[in-house]
């Protein structure tokens, strides 16, 4: 995503790190449509310039950030094997579940700007798909060990539950739903529907 072809020194790899992690903190201040990137290089105490050297746009900096909290998001969906399968749902949550906390208001940010810009659309999708295939491979595993219906469409049982996760914790953490003495009730509720929709015995 940088700006040229060019491989970067170590100090251009320093400075690229403290404008993604400036570009972050202005986001989420201003939002996308109010970040300016003259806005992002002061924050990172950068020439304006030079901002030019790494990225091209505003856009190709706020791209970098989502692809990487998405990266970040997903990787933990469903943990290494060896556990019973309704422990690793319940463990890949909380997980999840923490991340989205930590990162609801560039979340917020990101939604927004997906719904209009076709690029941060399709990157969503992207990584989206990537949690969903991962999901519905573990799914197959457990029909094959005979632990889940065999009848249940892996990936768009993946895709469901995907969903009615993201779209709870999007209305509970950015919609402003959110009830702190509530929120364990949520995410316990969230772990016992994925669990019994797949037909698991729940974690010990």
């Amino acid at each position: 995503m940088d700006s040229g072809d060019t491989p970067l020194t170590e100090r251009g790899i320093r400075t690229r790190e403290k404008l993604i992690a400036a570009a972050r903190e202005v986001f989420e201040e201003r939002g996308f449509i109010d970040t300016r990137v003259s806005h992002i290089a002061r924050h990172a105490a950068v020439a304006y310039g030079s901002f030019y050297t790494y990225f091209p746009s505003k856009e190709a900096i706020f791209l970098e950030v989502a692809d990487r909290l998405f990266a970040d998001m997903t990787a933990h969906r469903f943990p290494s094997p060896g556990r019973e399968p309704a422990d690793r749902i319940r463990r890949a949550n909380r997980e999840y579940y923490e991340g989205y906390l930590r990162n609801a208001k560039i979340m917020a940010i990101i939604e927004q700007v997906a719904t209009f810009n076709e690029e941060f659309k399709e990157l969503r999708r992207k990584h989206r798909a990537t949690a969903v295939a991962r999901s519905a491979r573990a799914i197959e595993r457990w029909q094959g060990e005979g632990l889940v219906d065999a009848a249940l469409d892996p990936e768009m049982t993946a895709r469901a539950l995907a969903a009615m996760v993201d779209h709870s914790l999007y209305l509970w953490f950015v919609q402003g739903e959110e009830d702190s003495d509530a929120t364990g009730r949520l995410l316990d509720t969230l772990d016992a529907l994925n669990i019994r929709a797949l037909g698991l015995p729940p974690a010990p």
